[in-house]
């Protein structure tokens, strides 16, 4: 039996997809619903049990799981609750952890690349404490995270007891079907299809930083097929623990994504540059890029799709389609 917290969610269910797809109908998910129509990313999908998570520790009283996939978090960056995103992120993932190391159940969770902040100190994904500590996060989602990855890292320090397989992924900006539910955290391709498809200008923010061009602010973008095949190696590979940048390892700007959804639907591309937020402009990241050799020396060598054939596939398969949802 395996067990994806945050399982309802975008990167959450398209790993329950994967598990299903490969023939596991044991599947617990610990999420919750709202009224925001998550449960269409589940609706697909075939579960042994749907815990919410103010039940899940009571739930794993006396259990056994193969592994548990640790996905649930408050993950909007904008998030200002701090009482609640580090009860949701830090401590909660503190006592799975701890469940997972007394019943030596492997365990991998979402780390973010939010914990990089603006990328001064480089985008590499060297676990030790002292680099961990180098790192600044600009929100409190990313200082949640990053505080997990501390505690992680402490212990791998001290050479207390951890999990038979303890895994952490720094997600860069992924993309793909079921993050519809997100809104204003969902990736600017799904938040601007529609107007794509309907021939409006689609508008992206001008450059206020010399020698790059309007559009050109680049992301480490990676479709959400990648990440599942990451972690779906992650299950059939118990034998690697660490943490990962889990991005492609090629920087793209929002102009090249937004060209790719044109090219995909053949259209002749709208876009219209506006300025940037006065309030945005000192802290917006012109660029992220995730070093992923440490990923390829663990021994993953699946890839990554090329941004072209990525939003393709998005665009044909999911965001053009008459059911957007995997």
């Amino acid at each position: 039996m395996l067990l994806v917290t945050g399982g309802a969610g975008f990167i959450g269910s398209n790993v329950v997809a994967a598990l299903n797809d490969a023939g596991h109908a044991d599947v617990v998910v610990s999420d919750l619903l709202g009224q925001d129509g998550k449960w269409r990313n589940l609706a697909k999908r075939q579960l042994a049990d749907f815990v919410p998570p103010s039940e899940l520790m009571g739930w794993l009283k006396g259990g056994r799981l193969d592994a548990v996939i640790h996905l649930g978090a408050i993950s909007e960056t904008t998030a200002t609750d701090g009482d609640l995103v580090i009860e949701t992120n830090f401590r909660f993932s503190l006592r799975l952890l701890d469940w997972c190391t007394a019943t030596a159940t492997p365990f991998i969770y979402a780390s973010s690349a939010a914990t990089y902040g603006d990328g001064a100190q480089g985008f590499a994904d060297d676990p030790s404490l002292p680099a961990l500590k180098s790192l600044r996060p600009m929100n409190l989602y990313g200082w949640s995270k990053q505080l997990f990855d501390l505690a992680v890292a402490e212990r791998v320090k001290r050479r207390d007891r951890l999990p038979p397989q303890c895994v952490g992924l720094k997600f860069f900006n992924v993309f793909g079907p079921n993050e519809y539910h997100k809104g204003t955290m969902a990736s600017v391709l799904a938040r601007r299809f529609d107007d794509i498809k309907a021939g409006r200008a689609v508008q992206l923010f001008k450059s206020h930083r010399a020698g790059i061009a309007d559009g050109d602010q680049r992301r480490d973008f990676i479709y959400v097929d990648d990440v599942i095949r990451v972690v779906m190696w992650l299950l059939a590979t118990p034998s690697v623990s660490g943490l990962f940048n889990v991005g492609t390892g090629k920087a793209r700007s929002f102009k090249d994504l937004i060209l790719s959804a044109y090219a995909a639907l053949g259209s002749k591309p709208n876009i219209q540059y506006i300025d940037m937020p006065v309030a945005l402009r000192d802290s917006y990241q012109y660029f992220t890029q995730g070093e992923v050799d440490r990923l390829r020396g663990a021994g993953y060598n699946g890839g990554f799709t090329a941004l072209e054939d990525a939003v393709a596939l998005y665009v044909k398969n999911y965001l053009d389609a008459a059911d957007r949802f995997r």
